[in-house]
């Protein structure tokens, strides 16, 4: 999958609240910590786990289905197994019919998920994480490929 820097960063100026599909509580993974991230750099996220609905996480309630969550969203991030991508979009589509943008996360791809969103006009991502394009995009990567907050003069 090839995306241009100019599309992924006009997804990631434009949306402003995003619900991350399959969020965990656990800080250790990586759907919790990039859905803390985005939180971090101002975006509203929306958590979505059906085995944690109703709890808080993130100073959000978290919905046990895109079909729960009240408000609309711009962009749907997904952290689950690509066999489940296509219920996930429709689901999406479904709910937010002018939905801005569906993102899989690195290793999550189906093809005729996304060119179902695609034929409605909604921007797909496959295969990509919006926290690691952001730091890439807007000049947070450092050594490594890591955000240490250390600039070596020697680079």
């Amino acid at each position: 999958m090839d995306y241009s820097d100019a599309l992924l960063r006009d997804i990631l100026t434009r949306v402003r609240t995003i619900a991350v599909v399959g969020v965990s509580a656990k800080p250790v993974r990586p759907s919790y910590y990039v859905a803390r991230y985005l939180g971090l750099k101002g975006y509203r996220v929306v958590p979505v786990n059906p085995g944690l609905a109703g709890q808080d996480l993130l100073g959000e309630r978290v919905y046990g289905s895109l079909a729960d969550v009240p408000e609309d969203v711009h962009m749907i991030d997904i952290f689950r197994r690509s066999e489940a991508v296509p219920a996930i979009v429709d689901e999406a589509l479904e709910r937010w019919p002018q939905l801005d943008a569906i993102w899989m996360q690195i290793g999550v791809r189906h093809v005729e998920a996304a060119a179902r969103a695609e034929a409605q006009g909604v921007t797909v991502i496959q295969d990509r994480c919006p926290k690691i394009e952001y730091q890439r995009l807007f000049g947070e990567l450092r050594m490594g490929g890591f955000a240490t907050g250390i600039i070596s003069s020697k680079l």
